[in-house]
């Protein structure tokens, strides 16, 4: 026996691009020694070379973090002449700011830029979204009950699925930036990336709404 009650199903959807309010950095910065801990941002003399340039350009400190230390070694003994992957992830909250910090990180001979990630807000574009959702699903059931001559009982089942889309980032060479610069030849670094701020959010529900008989 079939328990399902009368049910109309309403789809309907949601689209806002959003822009992204700030970005983490992913740098990689390879030392010529072996220093573990916070010790690393002032003692590591390339990471401490790098730190020293992104906060005389406005970048807080507690913006740069270190987040793990990776030796290398060619014997596979740890030795005194052994060298260090420092890896840094670096938060900057003004966009505008984007082009010149990459600027400088790539002027390190010894850093390279691995990823940006963007950071947008997400929950409240998502919030609205299901709101207008919701608003435009029940809006077009009345009209579909009462153009089948039935009334709304109530919601009998409800899904929600929202998407975030986002184009892929293109690869970022930082030895394109280095060889334009020391040949003079722009003043702008040529990034060789798509610096991406936006992304699109999808928000769809599908909504069974009980229906009374045919008046």
């Amino acid at each position: 026996m079939n328990s399902k009650p009368d049910t109309i199903k309403i789809s309907t959807s949601y689209r806002e691009e959003i822009s992204a309010t700030h970005a983490d950095l992913f740098v990689t910065v390879r030392g010529s020694s072996i220093i573990s801990g916070d010790e690393a941002m002032k003692k590591a003399k390339e990471v401490s070379q790098l730190v020293d340039e992104l906060t005389r350009f406005g970048i807080p400190a507690e913006n740069i973090h270190l987040q793990g230390v990776r030796v290398e070694t060619s014997s596979g003994a740890l030795l005194k002449s052994s060298s260090a992957s420092y890896r840094l992830r670096i938060r900057c909250e003004a966009l505008g700011q984007i082009a010149e910090l990459l600027d400088i990180i790539t002027s390190q001979k010894n850093s390279t830029l691995e990823r940006i990630d963007w950071k947008y807000p997400d929950e409240e574009a998502r919030e609205r979204g299901l709101d207008a959702a919701l608003t435009k699903a029940k809006s077009k059931a009345e009209k579909v009950a009462a153009s089948l001559g039935v009334k709304l009982l109530g919601v009998y089942d409800f899904i929600e699925n929202t998407v975030d889309q986002e184009s892929p980032m293109q690869s970022f060479y930082p030895q394109t930036a280095a060889k334009t610069r020391s040949a003079g030849m722009l003043a702008e670094p040529n990034l060789g990336m798509d610096v991406q701020h936006s992304k699109m959010i999808h928000v769809n529900v599908d909504i069974w709404y009980r229906i009374s008989e045919f008046m």
